[in-house]
């Protein structure tokens, strides 16, 4: 895996606000650069980032399976009691997913780390499938990459095949996201596209128009009954918003699913651990109330999670993470080294959630930049990854997207 310098399309800013991709430039910073590109091999995609990441998307369906059987683990989770059923009986139902994002450190010599799972309402989809695709055929007819190359990328075809796996023909579908934010208008919009090049109907709505019903149905904004919904909305906002009491009796089909709750916590590192101890792709991970109990011997695990943290012991001393259970974009993540912190989050607003403790994996730094790769899963494939990259250890909201090819 190489960063490797090319020469910028001479138009890509006019083409990126003709198509849309207006949040190519976020906060006076860019956010889409293509100054360099990351360079891979074959091997690299297919051994270390393709097979792995379906793999791992597989043991999360094992643990979720694990998770919701268990109400002390829903607790741990921090599902909202009232909602647990909901949770539970989604995952009986085998209500369909659709897509999700795995964020892995990797240096193109080893097996990539898992560091978290978005499985829930990942962005960054509209980059990875459509604009760094575009990248890749223009920079390719230039003669800027090599005859031959290739890029990892069928996301978008994925997607479609998805749509039209899980849905009738001229199904209608809806999708929200909270209004004025353009880059979650683009993820919502690259899914509606999607559906809509599988034969269904897409509509969008914002998310603070959509409505009840007397009957206790869900109304877009021209009040249209929603049958299906996407929601780029986190379902641990979701189940504590005035309409969660609603879900249930709505007739709705909601996607991601609510039995994503619990792939898109980071909780699920821990379960991972317990369950796949010693998995090259996995990190020691334990919640970090459970360390301490162990250690004195209490708590019905303490055995077993004691066991576990001292096959694990020298390499969490040596370097570790500490990470809410519910966080994103790296707020309230801190890594420590020695028993000192050497990086935190300046957002603290998760900081009153539980923890799990996670080794440290630290991203490889390329001309003073640290990528982390997104391996993009649709249904239960890898179909293609995108790049981003920080100055930073913790990966944050001011990351730079990079696109990526196959090397010939």
């Amino acid at each position: 895996m190489r960063r490797t310098t090319l020469p910028e399309r001479p138009q890509w800013r006019e083409h990126a606000q003709e198509v849309g991709f207006t949040f190519a430039d976020m906060h006076g910073e860019p956010y889409w650069d293509e100054t360099s590109a990351y360079e891979f091999t074959l091997a690299q995609i297919e051994n270390d980032l393709e097979d792995p990441a379906s793999e791992l998307h597989g043991m999360c369906r094992e643990a979720v399976d694990h998770i919701v059987a268990d109400e002390a683990l829903m607790d741990r989770f921090a599902i909202p009691e009232a909602h647990r059923d909901l949770v539970a009986q989604s995952w009986q139902r085998a209500d369909p997913e659709i897509y999700g994002r795995f964020d892995f450190a990797y240096d193109g010599t080893g097996p990539a780390k898992m560091l978290e799972y978005n499985a829930d309402t990942p962005t960054s989809l509209y980059e990875s499938a459509s604009f760094q695709w575009q990248w890749f055929e223009d920079q390719l007819a230039a003669g800027v990459l090599p005859a031959g190359s290739d890029q990892f990328n069928g996301i978008h075809e994925a997607l479609v095949a998805r749509f039209g796996e899980v849905f009738e023909p001229d199904s209608d579908l809806h999708f929200t996201a909270v209004g004025g934010n353009p880059e979650d208008y683009a993820t919502v919009e690259a899914m509606g596209w999607a559906a809509r090049e599988a034969g269904l109907g897409a509509h969008y709505c914002d998310l603070q128009k959509i409505a009840l019903s007397e009957e206790g149905q869900f109304l877009d904004d021209e009040d249209r009954v929603m049958g299906v919904l996407f929601k780029l909305y986190p379902w641990e906002d979701l189940l504590r918003d005035e309409y969660a009491d609603h879900i249930a009796g709505s007739g709705c089909l909601f996607l991601e699913p609510a039995w994503k709750a619990v792939v898109s916590n980071k909780a699920l590192l821990a379960v991972l651990w317990q369950m796949f101890e010693g998995h090259p792709n996995l990190l020691p991970a334990f919640f970090e109330s459970d360390i301490g109990e162990a250690l004195a011997g209490r708590g019905a695990a303490a055995g077993h999670v004691a066991a576990a943290f001292g096959r694990a012991e020298a390499q969490l001393k040596a370097a570790h993470v500490r990470k809410p259970i519910l966080s994103r974009e790296g707020a309230s993540v801190a890594i420590y080294k020695d028993g000192q912190i050497i990086e935190e989050a300046q957002n603290t607003q998760y900081s009153d959630h539980p923890r799990v403790i996670q080794a440290y994996a630290p991203l490889p730094k390329l001309d003073g930049f640290r990528p982390v790769i997104g391996a993009w899963v649709v249904g239960e494939t890898c179909v293609g990854i995108g790049v981003r990259e920080d100055r930073s250890r913790i990966t944050q909201d001011l990351s730079r997207f990079k696109p990526h090819f196959i090397a010939p």
